[in-house]
């Protein structure tokens, strides 16, 4: 319904809030949705109340899950961050790019996200949105990798992996080489405050500043990834950037419980603003979680590739189109968060860079069946693929396969049960990676710093996981 069809009797009736309703609901008839996608830091599958995680509550995004879509197969492009952020960014395996071959991308790397490459936002700063990054980018340093040379309009926050939550210093990973990292656009900044709720706040203002243009706000916390500290105060000081001497249950319940509140700021400047129906909002992680996470049943952890370390909670809300409460078993994976917005916002996917992913939305609106598919993973030690419920693992020279959906602990391999489906998974990853980039010679680092940090995770005189039979 259009202004000029507000009749008499509806002026009568209800005055000028009819006539603003009214407005209001033309305007919304035919705008193009917001997108607010949300990203949690290191979150681990069962750590939103709504998943699972028994010992705090998660109210705010669990909202999401009452009022949208919530995702029981969703997955991570890779078991680290940066190489997962590629795929966010690009709508492909990240493989495909030479930064994407990183796990993580290493403080010292000059390599970056290329420019000329079509992303996320230069894609719907084409069709007419503002785009914005608030938190973490992680996918370069330097000015030609930087968040706006590659599509974003504005950026406030790090460039570099994490920060220390009061001093916003990046310690790259080397005690008392602390140095500042956090940027308005291109310009280092000092500013005061928890980086979570510094990053809420950003986050408000730029829905306030954008509410009059379809925008896309993708808003990447740091939460919860180390140094655990709350927001009641940084703690004593730390003794490694890894933070293994520190943090707690409660500690990361209370940066829990920062995040939390902070997405339901932005929901409700959201709610305030009237743009509840018109905006599809996805809140989700990069990668599994670490020591303190909850992952029932899973196993594993951030940095392999079992179930725990790449598969990830999704929740999506769109009202226009979802119905709430439901729940979907789609397979969905990092890099379709760009055709899928792409294909709500009317923007076309760049034909030179096809996207590996795919809209996800009419499986999640329950308009088409489920999609079955076939994905894949690969890091400098581990490469994995999944079709269907059957995932074909290969961990440190040992071949496994799972089923993933009767077994998600992961604990019965079936290769040699079932070898012709083992058979068929290698052939079809084998010949995926042969289509991948090759890995950097620079990207290479030791498995054996991994086991160590693995080693002191581990309780005192527990023995190393068992293996099959190493890959012939």
């Amino acid at each position: 319904m259009t202004q000029d069809s507000i009749t008499r009797r509806d002026v009568l009736l209800g005055g000028a809030a009819v006539l603003a309703a009214r407005t209001v609901d033309a305007r919304s008839a035919h705008r193009r949705p917001n997108i607010v996608f949300i990203l949690a830091d290191d979150l681990g599958a069962g750590d939103l109340s709504c998943y699972g995680r028994p010992d705090y509550r998660t109210p705010h995004i669990d909202s999401l899950a009452r009022d949208g879509v919530k995702l029981t197969q969703a997955y991570a492009n890779s078991c680290t961050c940066s190489p997962t952020r590629v795929a966010l960014l690009s709508g492909r395996y990240q493989n495909r790019l030479a930064v994407g071959n990183y796990d993580p991308l290493p403080p010292q790397a000059t390599v970056g996200f290329p420019a000329d490459h079509p992303t996320l936002p230069s894609t719907l700063k084409r069709a007419g949105y503002a785009t914005g990054l608030i938190g973490k980018w992680h996918l370069g340093t330097a000015e030609q990798h930087s968040p706006r040379a590659c599509g974003y309009g504005e950026f406030f926050g790090l460039r570099g992996s994490h920060v220390d939550y009061y001093t916003h210093a990046n310690a790259k990973f080397a005690p008392g080489s602390s140095e500042p990292d956090l940027y308005e656009n291109e310009t280092p900044i000092k500013q005061d405050g928890y980086a979570t709720d510094m990053f809420s706040d950003r986050a408000v203002s730029f829905i306030e500043r954008h509410r009059e243009q379809p925008f896309l706000l993708s808003l990447h916390y740091t939460a919860p990834h180390w140094p655990w500290q709350g927001p009641d105060g940084p703690g004593g000081a730390r003794l490694t950037d890894f933070h293994y001497e520190g943090g707690s249950l409660q500690t990361y319940a209370a940066m829990m419980g920062s995040l939390d509140a902070g997405v339901g700021r932005v929901l409700a400047a959201l709610d305030r603003l009237q743009l509840r129906d018109d905006t599809i909002v996805v809140f989700t992680s990069d990668n599994g979680g670490e020591r303190f996470s909850y992952q029932w049943p899973l196993r594993g952890a951030k940095f392999d590739l079992l179930e725990g370390g790449i598969r990830v909670p999704a929740l999506v809300r769109w009202p226009k189109r979802l119905l709430g409460g439901a729940v979907s078993e789609q397979l969905v994976m990092t890099m379709d968060w760009l055709p899928t917005f792409a294909g709500a916002a009317g923007a076309a996917v760049s034909a030179t860079h096809p996207s590996d992913g795919v809209d996800v939305l009419p499986m999640l609106a329950g308009e088409r069946p489920l999609l079955e598919r076939s994905v894949f993973w690969r890091t400098q030690w581990s490469h994995a693929a999944r079709q269907g419920r059957w995932k074909y693992l290969v961990e440190r020279n040992h071949e496994y396969l799972y089923d993933v959906s009767a077994d998600p602990m992961e604990r019965a391999n079936r290769r040699l049960a079932e070898p012709q489906i083992a058979a068929s998974l290698k052939q079809s990853y084998q010949a995926w990676a042969a289509s991948m980039a090759p890995i950097p010679a620079d990207a290479h680092v030791p498995r054996e710093l991994y086991e160590r940090l693995e080693a002191l995770e581990r309780p005192p005189g527990a023995p190393p996981p068992p293996f099959d039979r190493p890959v012939k």
